[in-house]
């Protein structure tokens, strides 16, 4: 009886540290959003935006920080960046319409058209930004009515063609499995590792200051994950046991990962090459 009282008084301390250490990040988080705002008021962007993309770091869901940042984007005419960071809003709240039709526009601005309408399609009438949705709607020589209509025949139930889809994952690059049949993803634009379990539980496996542009991933006979980290032109190594290295440095923008034999293949996008590595 003592042995359980110990194990569950444990439990807790545990549970409240988690509970602890998340209220810190949401605070901090806060923090850095209030100081991006003061930035932005004196009119000093680049460190207001760096302030914004610490409070995403510590808080992924922070959805103002994410606004913010690419509303800075966009009057800085970064469109194609600005774009990506309304598409992150949209994942994680596809209600909110102003980032629908932020993506909208700067799609046009970028010249896809269609793309464009495809936003303009998914905000429904009685909304705030219809006046602003119904003009941008006629500049693209078609109007909210037809784009809703053509939208809700694409979305007609048709026969399915897969056993399932894991939703919500923020562009999602290399895939690969391991021996208990986790699946592993990478989440390029958010630096993630993501693991979903075979009941379909998704986590988040790797979040390290390392990770920079992860595309290409592999499991090994032992457990071992290695990541092609595109930007940061290296290949990591992640154990069994959750230690994070670099394997490789200096390889140009690597992408894809084979393991044959004791021996990791990697493709280089920056040298036209494949680089052996004996494990």
């Amino acid at each position: 009886m003592k042995f359980k009282t110990i194990l569950t008084a444990l439990a807790i301390v545990l549970l409240l540290s988690t509970a602890n250490a998340n209220a810190d990040n949401m605070t901090e988080a806060k923090l850095q959003y209030n100081k991006g705002i003061d930035f932005y008021k004196i009119g000093q962007y680049d460190r207001s935006m760096e302030c914004f993309r610490k409070a995403i770091e510590l808080d992924p869901d922070y959805i103002d920080a994410y606004y913010n940042l690419g509303s800075i984007l966009d009057y800085l005419g970064q469109d194609e960046a600005a774009l990506t960071v309304f598409k992150q809003i949209i994942v994680r709240k596809p209600t909110d319409y102003d980032s629908v039709y932020k993506a909208a526009e700067l799609s046009k601005k970028l010249g896809q058209i269609e793309k464009a309408k495809s936003f303009l399609s998914i905000i429904p009438a009685g909304t705030y930004v219809n006046p602003k949705a119904y003009q941008l709607a006629r500049e693209l020589n078609t109007d909210l009515q037809t784009l809703q209509y053509e939208n809700n025949i694409k979305e007609q139930p048709k026969q399915p063609q897969t056993n399932g889809v894991y939703e919500n994952i923020p562009s999602p690059t290399g895939i690969t499995t391991d021996k208990s049949g986790n699946l592993f993803v990478a989440g390029f634009s958010d630096n993630i590792i993501f693991k979903i379990t075979p009941e379909g539980n998704r986590v988040i496996f790797l979040k390290d200051k390392r990770l920079n542009g992860p595309i290409g991933i592999i499991n090994d006979e032992a457990g071992n994950l290695y990541i092609a980290n595109y930007n940061a032109d290296n290949v990591l190594k992640v154990t069994s046991t959750g230690q994070v290295s670099v394997l490789i440095e200096d390889v140009l923008k690597p992408y894809g990962l084979y393991i044959s034999n004791g021996t990791l293949f990697i493709s280089s996008q920056g040298s036209n090459a494949v680089i052996r590595y004996k494990l």
